[in-house]
């Protein structure tokens, strides 16, 4: 089960079992985003802030958590319900898994001892922790935020994702990413890619050369174009073409402004131009987009 709220801020929750689910969530806006989800006293809940920062509330605001890019939280109290409250800054995308300590027992099984909130004695016990997480982590993260899956493989490629995120999350051995990507490894390359995503996302209407941009963010060209596609899953500008369009379409849904207003915004040169690009992406016309929105 999926639910969505396709805008610019987002909020999809998928169920991957009745006990065990992924929540999406990203403020794209400009203003702080207030979320609230109730969690039952019987779920481990991990955090992963993928982007931006975030303010976790519990006992009714009576105590508060921060969590900022690059950092997780783990949250487990068998004796109290601890529901998601959390206020967003602009521009943060959080992951957060839901799984009943049960589940996720049985996932470890005999081999969860060095697990220590899992062992007999500490089975009753509340148990929180926060950590830095490791770059194949956050490419992990980036693959969940930006998975472009079908309805009917959603389910699979998530709970892969989410087993995937677990195991590199208690794995203290060797960075498995070493030999996927080697120099994702470097926290500082990856720093700088994001940086690079930031940076064409601001200048969408006249984005620099990949040449540029490689140098900008101080990057070898080759390790840019790799590096990009392997945390977001995308090239560098067929993902700006993305965000492009998702930018035209809110604008259209709007009714604020006309295909050549939208167009101009978006630094396409002609209307043409952006009618040639919004029919490839969406398979119609933005007036006829349009017109099946106002109907």
């Amino acid at each position: 089960m999926d639910v969505k709220n396709n805008d610019k801020s987002s909020k999809e929750i998928t169920a991957l079992e009745d006990d065990f689910s992924v929540l999406r969530i990203r403020n794209d806006l400009d203003l702080p985003k207030t979320v609230q989800y109730p969690v039952d006293q019987e779920f481990i809940q991990f955090h992963f802030c993928s982007k931006g920062q975030m303010n976790f509330s519990f006992n009714q605001g009576n105590y508060s958590f921060p969590l900022s890019d690059g950092n997780s939280m783990l949250l487990f109290n068998p004796q109290k319900t601890l529901p998601i409250d959390l206020e967003m800054a602009p521009q943060t995308w959080l992951v957060s898994i839901l799984i009943s300590v049960t589940r996720f027992h049985s996932l470890f099984s005999s081999e969860a001892d060095h697990i220590s909130f899992l062992s007999p004695e500490n089975s009753s016990k509340k148990y929180y922790d926060t950590l830095p997480f490791t770059s194949s982590i956050a490419v992990v993260l980036s693959q969940i935020l930006q998975a472009k899956v079908h309805d009917t493989m959603k389910e699979l490629y998530f709970k892969g994702k989410v087993y995937e995120l677990l195991s590199l999350y208690f794995n203290k051995s060797e960075d498995p990413s070493l030999e996927q990507c080697p120099f994702l490894v470097d926290e500082e390359n990856v720093q700088k890619i994001r940086r690079a995503k930031d940076i064409i996302l601001e200048r969408m209407t006249d984005p620099p050369s990949l040449e540029n941009l490689s140098v900008e963010i101080g990057l070898s060209l080759k390790k840019l174009k790799e590096g990009f596609k392997q945390l977001y899953g995308d090239t560098v500008y067929s993902y700006l073409l993305d965000h492009k369009m998702e930018e035209a379409r809110r604008m259209l849904d709007s009714q604020k402004f006309n295909v050549n207003e939208v167009g101009l915004k978006l630094g396409y040169s002609t209307a043409s131009h952006f009618i040639a690009a919004f029919k490839k992406k969406y398979g119609t016309t933005p007036k006829k987009y349009i017109g099946s929105v106002s109907s």
